[in-house]
């Protein structure tokens, strides 16, 4: 497909809302674990259930998601997950009317249906248009800086809601419901009336094989690699809420909403950063940089003395930067925002080079793998609740490790003799 003689601006900018949209409704667990956490009782495995709903739909539907792409196309794909993720949402209201944990949980793994499928319309389709390589690392980069927006903006939103954590129920989360359920509602009447192209389509009749998908191993070590990933980029945040708002530390809901913010307003600097030198810089040296400061960052979150504080500037509920006294070690887990904001598209980008018509099967399977944001989450709050909270960070300092084994050796395309056209 040749993507510099045809103008795909609008195209561009619907997949741009899109993975914005895909951050607003998966920020929601996050403050979430906090309110379930009170308002059940729940233990800090249980609180990030939720997290684990919305991600482990991504095993469920990463695979169909794929194959509705080569058959319906991106367009009705699209459509489908924003029906489907208004669903999601409104469930999740609903289990504040019901005041049911099972309720939440459902309408959390329902969300992540319409999450996975947007997944796997918005990154092939981004990466295409810009060419692959440089160019479609950057778009997506592009992309993940509306994501962050997104994502820095709910924790701060639905921790100002919530007020006093110690009353805080789901129903204090309804606005931003609300306010998600609106949006899916906009764009789907406007993604209605955009034409959407439907790039490395394979030849009419053709059946691709998942079998032959699996033979490069450069995307079966990045299909590993997403994995931890998500787990990483999610579990930071989502564990140290739940060590602010523990009562060894005891910070009211509004203040740790404002910290994890800063993490996400952190990523969305991070991806504009990545977006602007995107075109110059590999994915390969983003990838291995940001995993190598990660790694440093973590490791001193680890051996830091929690009784340590520091004053940080914080990203606000009113707009604002000011200083908030906090834990020396959540200012280093704060900082790895700026490096696991550039990572997803890197990834991404490094695992789907050189495929060709194999890519609506590779991000199909790709989003299957994202279920890892649930998974290792969930693994680090069992290991919060049996030891410490920054004990847990050492399943985030292992998968930082294997991601910088994959920028530096696992990324090359050792396949070049399978057919890709």
């Amino acid at each position: 497909m040749d993507t510099q003689k045809k103008n795909y601006t609008l195209p561009i900018i619907m997949m741009i809302a899109l993975f914005a949209m895909i951050s607003f409704v998966t920020g929601l667990a996050n403050p979430m674990g906090v309110i379930v956490k009170n308002q059940f009782g729940a233990t800090n495995f249980m609180s990030q259930l939720g997290t684990l709903a919305n991600f482990i739909a991504y095993a469920f539907m990463g695979v169909p998601a794929g194959l509705m792409l080569q058959k319906i196309g991106y367009k009705k794909t699209a459509l489908a997950a924003v029906a489907i993720g208004f669903i999601g949402v409104g469930i999740q209201y609903l289990s504040g009317v019901a005041e049911s944990f099972y309720v939440y949980l459902l309408g959390a793994f329902v969300a992540g249906f319409s999450m996975c499928m947007l997944n796997t319309v918005v990154n092939p389709m981004l990466n295409t248009l810009g060419g692959g390589g440089k160019k479609g690392n950057q778009l997506i980069q592009i992309g993940g800086t509306f994501n962050s927006l997104m994502a820095t903006i709910i924790p701060v939103l639905v921790g100002y809601l919530m007020g006093d954590v110690a009353q805080a129920t789901i129903k204090d989360a309804n606005p931003a419901m609300f306010i998600a359920m609106g949006i899916f509602a906009l764009v789907f009447i406007v993604l209605m009336f955009v034409n959407i192209p439907e790039p490395d389509a394979a030849t009419e009749g053709e059946k691709l094989s998942y079998r032959t998908l699996f033979k490069f191993r450069h995307y079966v070590l990045g299909i590993i690699a997403i994995f931890i990933y998500v787990g990483v980029e999610v579990g930071i945040p989502n564990i140290m809420n739940l060590f602010l708002t523990h009562q060894d530390v005891g910070m009211e809901a509004a203040a740790a909403g404002a910290i994890v913010g800063t993490y996400w307003f952190l990523m969305l600097v991070g991806r504009f950063v990545g977006g602007a030198i995107g075109g110059k810089v590999s994915s390969k040296t983003m990838l291995a940089v940001t995993s190598l400061c990660g790694l440093v960052f973590v490791a001193v979150a680890i051996f830091a003395s929690p009784t340590t504080t520091v004053n940080m500037p914080v990203f606000k509920s009113d707009i604002s930067f000011g200083l908030t006294e906090a834990p020396i070690n959540v200012l280093f887990l704060v900082l790895c925002g700026l490096c696991t904001s550039v990572m997803w598209g890197s990834i991404f980008n490094l695992a789907v080079e050189g495929i060709g018509k194999y890519v609506t099967l590779g991000s199909g399977f790709f989003m299957v793998m994202v279920c890892g944001g649930g998974i290792l989450p969930t693994i680090q709050g069992a290991i919060a609740d049996a030891s410490t909270y920054m004990t847990s960070y050492w399943i985030i300092f292992a998968g930082l490790a294997y991601l910088l084994y994959y920028a530096a050796i696992g990324c090359k395309n050792v396949n070049k003799d399978i057919k890709v056209d």
